[in-house]
């Protein structure tokens, strides 16, 4: 499977770290939380963002590699 995100800065990704670190195998469903409490109030932008780290969190608890290995 070949992932494809967009990641709009280097916060991102501490984000998804501290969520792996503070929720662990339900760091995925947290960001969702998120995700889903930013669109409830209408913001469409942190929306997007905590989605993609909740696509973020998803590649980095997997065991195995995805997309190309150099």
């Amino acid at each position: 499977m070949h992932e494809h995100f967009y990641l709009s800065d280097s916060q991102a990704v501490a984000d998804a770290a501290e969520l792996l670190s503070v929720h662990g195998d339900e760091a995925a469903l947290a960001a969702a939380v998120r995700a889903s409490e930013s669109r409830n109030r209408g913001n469409i932008v942190h929306f997007c963002r905590w989605r993609q780290i909740e696509r973020l969190v998803e590649i980095l608890a997997r065991d195995e590699p995805c997309g190309s290995i150099h």
